[in-house]
């Protein structure tokens, strides 16, 4: 069988990330939930179409049972015959145990769970405590990318306002800063990214990965989903709920699927670098790298002007962000 042809292309992160595939493949409730051998072809054909970007994140939590999702995707690029140079790894950083755990004794654990030594990408968790010290969260952050464990950094729905002020003590600490944001983004959730306040976060070199961008499934049209799935900012996933038939029907219109118009919207973003999603098939992974196509197809403007009416958290969400 022959190689497929990288289709997706390469983006820059922020203004000194590495360049990655448009499209990342996460790892949220993915790998446990799939047979072994399925994982591996899907992620193998991943990298052949161009794909150089796992998120990997460590998803077991005290008192919940244990998670493998990450530890199975060091078996999968193995089997896979996918070496370290061949992929860029995304590891999460969770603010809830810090300072009492240092990020580098919480990265070393995600690393080895992972099966390498070191993360292209850390995302820092959201922020849920007020007692965060951002001046000594961005002097450890610049003393790991000294060190080589990674090699820049982002944050996962941080507010505009605490963006900026990490970035200006990253600057004082050696470091460039976070380089990308990673938000929730879909045709239904707009306020935060497409807000004034993170339009200057963009201008200042920063960069988004949209996440969350099928809202746990619902937006490729699975109403009820079966496992755990984001926060809801604003209170608005009912209302989610009734726009997907509406995005559903446009989709038909283009014949395409719900997911891959969904996926397309979120690359229309002047400021995204990467998408976020994770399959759990290789029919899921092929139809999102098909919406590179259909951006092409049909032009980011027109696909705006077509899913403009379920923009649903406008003037609900403070586009600030949390």
């Amino acid at each position: 069988m022959s190689t497929p042809k990288k289709v997706v292309p390469l983006r820059r992160v922020g203004t000194h990330g590495p360049d990655v595939s448009v499209l990342s493949l996460g790892s949220w409730h993915t790998y446990d939930r799939m047979a072994f051998e399925d994982a591996v072809a899907m992620v193998r054909h991943a990298v052949d179409l161009g794909i150089n970007l796992f998120d990997v994140g460590v998803y077991g939590f005290p008192g919940h049972p244990p998670v493998f999702t990450d530890v199975l995707f060091s078996a999968i690029v193995r089997a896979a015959g996918i070496s370290r140079d061949e992929y860029l790894l995304s590891s999460k950083l969770w603010l809830e145990p810090y300072p009492q755990m240092s990020l580098r004794e919480q990265l070393e654990r995600a690393l080895f769970r992972v099966g390498t030594d070191r993360a292209d990408l850390v995302i820092l968790g959201d922020i849920r405590r007020d007692d965060l010290d951002l001046n000594q969260l961005a002097i450890d952050l610049a003393e790991l990318e000294v060190d080589g464990i990674i090699g820049c950094w982002g944050v996962n729905n941080w507010s505009a306002t605490a963006i900026k002020t990490i970035r200006d003590h990253a600057i004082k600490a050696g470091s460039p800063g976070p380089q990308i944001a990673q938000l929730k983004y879909s045709p239904c959730r707009r306020s935060i990214p497409d807000g004034a306040p993170f339009a200057q976060v963009f201008a200042e070199g920063i960069t988004m990965q949209a996440s969350d961008i099928l809202e746990g499934g619902i937006l490729a049209g699975n109403k009820k989903p079966g496992r755990e799935i984001g926060r809801d900012p604003g209170g608005v996933r009912e209302r989610i709920v009734e726009a997907a038939d509406g995005i559903a029907a446009v989709a038909a219109e283009l014949e395409v699927t719900p997911a891959q118009l969904c996926v397309a919207f979120t690359l229309t973003h002047p400021s995204v670098s990467t998408v976020l999603f994770g399959a759990t098939k290789m029919q899921q992974l092929v139809d999102n790298v098909n919406a590179i196509e259909l951006v092409e197809r049909v032009g980011a403007e027109r696909l705006r002007e077509l899913l403009a009416p379920f923009w649903v958290d406008a003037d609900v969400v403070n586009p600030e962000g949390p």
